[in-house]
């Protein structure tokens, strides 16, 4: 079967210069979500729906929004129309609309630009020899006459409207199944005929992939060798338009970039006919993660995505370039960690492991970069401890504390919220259970009158349901402690570390202190972990919870 599949022949161009060059200014953007992107929709949207759609565009920041197709249908010929009387166009936008090189359809899309400020007319033809020769049947020339008659229609009726500034765009559709010499030909004879460009006012050229069966890098060599031999090159902007059949638009816009084209055409999030056009806000969040200024505000992306869905009907899948509900969460263990400790280091620069943009940068958060599953790591949870809860783990507790909540998280499956693993951080640290053997009443460390470094400490604890209490003097509060229960008989353990830090969120309790403890015994390490009002509370219930867990192993 593969045999019927040929492969396609390269551009002669050997002395290639776009492999070198650097993308180092944002191109013209041109929305064509209304026309590419609409058309291709199951249910098409409505006027109030496109209305809504371009004034979401327009807040974005395109300058260029192809409308519709006018001719094609009532539609579209209506919202033109009501998007110039009730005066919906931005000044600094042009609204640009498309046509078929064929007299009546020029005619009636002209009559939808009457009394516009700003328009772009936008013929195409297909040029390919499998168009022409089998799909219109019509010779070179002839594909030549007809777009060259088309583009003095359009332009003698521009000149019929004064008060208009018309501008012109050409496709040579199919561009990248065209001989690209047949390109050249076809898009010179258009220019000459319009007459009207300048480098003030400059023609459009756009070069579509169509239908997208040329792998990038010979893309771009059809736009080096296209833009290297067009005779006008700086009376024209040369255009991408690319498909993504075979996955690779994006690839193919940067490629044709790099060649030297001057503005993308494209759809948010890659909507449109077969497997969509280029997803625009992708192309143009690249460049901006590169540190150029795009033009747009993709600021708050995660509204621009809720608006969009629910307009068109269409999802925008999770794992979708920096628009995706999940390209911003990390469930991988080591990428959690690396995450965590590159995030936290204070650089003033964004270069975080896996991550190629500030979430921040366009509406997210970082409570969403991180989620638990039984994928996850101890950076990871450490993370969640840190950020939802302003618990900080000390980096030695980590490998027990992830230990623990795998064996829980395995035992539920699935994702675990941040909620969860507090509660369970609690359960299995902090409020052991009511059947603890040792119960801390309370304690009252207080500094000696006469020497400061010697603390009296004075206990009131249960153990196995009996009540004790006792005094003992130590060198500090948690030593006073420690001597303290010795002298009730508990003196099988040495407390091997100690941290302690104040609570810099809730914490899920009132208590503003947390301590941890490892206490080693005769045959293994255990940890505890307390919560108190003050550093010396919470160092002694961490103390009683390492006692009460080793009394569960």
């Amino acid at each position: 079967m593969v045999h019927k599949y040929l492969p396609l022949n390269p551009i002669d161009l050997p002395d290639r210069q776009w492999p070198s060059n650097i993308i180092t200014k944002s191109p013209i953007w041109c929305s064509v979500d209304l026309r590419d992107g609409n058309q291709a929709l199951p249910n098409p949207m409505n006027p109030a729906q496109k209305l809504e759609y371009f004034q979401l565009l327009c807040k974005i920041g395109f300058k260029q929004i192809e409308v519709g197709f006018p001719s094609a249908s009532k539609d579209d010929f209506d919202f033109v129309r009501r998007l110039i009387e009730e005066h919906h166009i931005p000044e600094d936008v042009t609204i640009m609309v498309l046509t078929q090189c064929r007299a009546n359809l020029i005619d009636e899309t002209m009559k939808s630009l009457i009394g516009v400020r700003k328009a772009c007319v936008h013929s195409y033809i297909a040029t390919s020899e499998l168009h022409m020769k089998h799909v219109f049947k019509i010779s070179p020339e002839e594909t030549i006459f007809r777009a060259v008659a088309a583009t003095c229609q359009i332009r003698q009726l521009a000149e019929q409207m004064p008060e208009s500034d018309i501008r012109h765009e050409f496709s040579p559709e199919e561009f990248t199944d065209t001989d690209v010499v047949f390109a050249l030909k076809i898009c010179t004879a258009v220019f000459e005929e319009w007459g009207q460009a300048t480098i003030e006012k400059p023609m459009i050229l756009n070069l579509p992939a169509t239908v997208e069966r040329r792998p990038p890098n010979q893309v771009a060599d059809m736009f080096e060798y296209f833009i290297r031999n067009f005779p006008y090159r700086d009376q024209v902007l040369i255009s991408t338009h690319a498909h993504n059949d075979q996955g690779m638009a994006v690839a193919s816009t940067e490629m044709a970039l790099l060649a030297g084209a001057d503005r993308v055409e494209g759809t948010l999030f890659g909507h449109g006919e077969r497997t969509g056009n280029t997803d625009i806000s992708t192309v143009a969040l690249n460049l901006f993660s590169r540190g150029i200024n795009i033009g747009l505000d993709f600021f708050d992306l995660s509204k621009i995505v809720e608006t969009v869905q629910r307009l068109t009907g269409m999802t925008v899948p999770s794992r979708q370039p920096y628009s995706g509900e999940l390209v911003f969460t990390a469930f991988s263990g080591s990428h959690q960690d690396a995450i965590k400790k590159v995030i936290n280091n204070g650089r003033q620069s964004w270069v975080v492991p896996y991550l190629i943009l500030d979430p921040n940068d366009i509406g997210r958060k970082y409570e969403e970069i991180i989620r638990i599953t039984s994928q996850s790591g101890k950076g990871g949870m450490a993370w969640i401890m840190e950020n939802n809860f302003g618990i900080k783990l000390p980096s030695s507790f980590q490998p027990v504390f992830r230990k623990v909540m795998q064996n829980k998280i395995d035992s539920t499956g699935g994702e675990v919220s941040a909620e969860q693993l507090m509660k369970w951080f609690k359960e299995e640290f902090i409020n052991i259970n009511s059947h603890s053997i040792y119960y801390l009443i309370g304690y009252w460390p207080n500094p000696d009158q006469e020497d400061p470094a010697v603390i009296h400490g004075r206990i009131k604890i249960i153990i196995s349901q009996f009540d004790y209490e006792h005094e003992a003097d130590g060198n500090g509060p948690v030593d006073a402690f420690v001597k303290a229960l010795n002298g009730l008989g508990v003196n099988n353990f040495e407390v091997m570390e100690f941290y302690d830090d104040a609570i810099t969120g809730t914490g899920g309790s009132d208590a503003s202190a947390m301590a941890f403890v490892l206490l080693k015994f005769d045959s293994r390490s255990i940890w505890g972990v307390g919560q108190g009002s003050n550093i010396d509370q919470a160092a002694a219930q961490a103390i009683i919870s390492a006692l009460n867990r080793k009394s569960q192993l």
